[in-house]
């Protein structure tokens, strides 16, 4: 049974009682009682002892340990909290044959984001120029998802450089932009390490890898998925790629270092890369993006529906299926209902469409389409 911590009002009134009764002829609970003052007192002080008990009861167990309490207990398992991470992609420049741009070169995104050259490279005969590029991390270095951005976002140098117009184009989307990972995620992670022991390559250690690599929140593991001997690895990054609706961006395949098949690139490529030393030798493993399957919704009985009322339905929606969603899997229609069910506002609506459980194709996982109220 769970301890009951007596509230301050609770801790008052006992003070005030013990003080009657151990000092008869006394009144506590008058207004300007020196007796009474103190006791108030006191029990301010008890309460404040009780606060921090609470708050030692909370960081002495892992799962509700908080901050550097929580970072302690996982480090236990050898499970940190993901740092931010900056994105980075191409960019392409024209010029004049063999003007330069050389890596340090400060760049502005159109919104006014900082970026960084970090490969730089010569105008070839086509007249134009590709470099790789970095945005600039945040000054306190918690944020980098906002760097996260699509191929054709217009980067202008710093400073001008003879040879080369100020305007590029990004050839290639910005990928691998992450923020701090918060408790609640480092939380989930660390459960998962403790409840599940290492095994050598078993599907809970793909999981366990892949949910280790800043900015992925799901993971899914295929196994056989390309043929005998290889492992799928199917990801979410729901936060850094929420541009997307959570879907990574780069292309799919192996890590560089391995030599069997075509290596991805983009996100897919940091979480093949991250798992490669940690697999087992002989398997060959694909990290891949899930492909989406849109779901489109009629709903009656909610024709005069606000525009607040329907972002709440399509935000349930997209929280059924964050939580209930895999590739190639089934999510209940009834999930949906409790879901919807549970807004204020919605009684008496009946979802015509879909008409039965959400199955998705191999590989594909389902999202909101269009929602609509007839």
């Amino acid at each position: 049974m769970p301890y009951s911590r007596p509230t301050l009002s609770d801790l008052r009134t006992m003070v005030a009682q013990d003080i009657a009764s151990e000092l008869p002829g006394t009144d506590p609970l008058l207004r300007f009682s020196n007796l009474g003052i103190l006791g108030r007192v006191l029990a301010g002080l008890a309460n404040l002892h009780y606060g921090f008990l609470d708050w030692i009861a909370k960081q002495a167990v892992p799962f509700t340990a908080t901050d550097e309490y929580l970072e302690g207990w996982a480090a236990l398992k050898d499970v940190t909290r993901e740092p931010a991470t900056q994105a980075s992609g191409t960019i392409t420049y024209t010029g004049t044959v063999d003007a330069q741009i050389a890596a340090g070169i400060t760049l502005a995104r159109g919104d006014g984001v900082g970026a960084t050259v970090t490969i730089g490279g010569t105008v070839g005969a086509g007249g134009t120029v590709t470099v790789t590029a970095e945005i600039d991390a945040d000054p306190a270095g918690l944020t980098g998802a906002f760097g996260n951005c699509p191929a054709g976002t217009q980067f202008t140098l710093g400073s001008p450089i003879p040879g080369i117009a100020s305007l590029g184009t990004a050839a290639t989307a910005f990928t691998g932009g992450a923020d701090l990972e918060l408790d609640d995620s480092l939380r989930s992670r660390m459960l998962l390490a403790y409840q599940t022991t290492p095994e050598g390559g078993a599907q809970t250690d793909y999981e366990a890898w892949a949910l280790g690599v800043p900015g992925v929140t799901r993971a899914w593991i295929a196994r056989n998925g390309m043929g005998p001997g290889t492992v799928v690895v199917r990801f979410m990054m729901d936060v850094s790629e929420a541009a997307n609706n959570g879907f990574p961006q780069g292309t799919n395949g192996v890590a560089a270092s391995e030599t069997r098949d075509v290596a991805a690139t983009g996100d897919q490529l940091a979480v093949a890369n991250a798992i490669f030393p940690l697999q087992p030798v002989t398997a060959l493993v694909y990290a891949v993006a899930p492909t989406p399957n849109a779901v489109n919704f009629t709903i009656s009985g909610l024709t005069g529906a606000s525009s607040a009322l329907q972002s709440q339905i399509a935000a349930a929606i997209d929280g059924v299926f964050e939580q209930y969603g895999e590739p190639g899997g089934t999510v209940d229609l009834s999930y949906i209902e409790s879901a919807i069910g549970a807004i204020a506002g919605t009684p008496g609506f009946v979802i015509t469409s879909p008409s039965a459980n959400i199955a998705s194709p191999t590989g594909s996982l389902p999202v909101r389409g269009t929602v609509t109220y007839p």
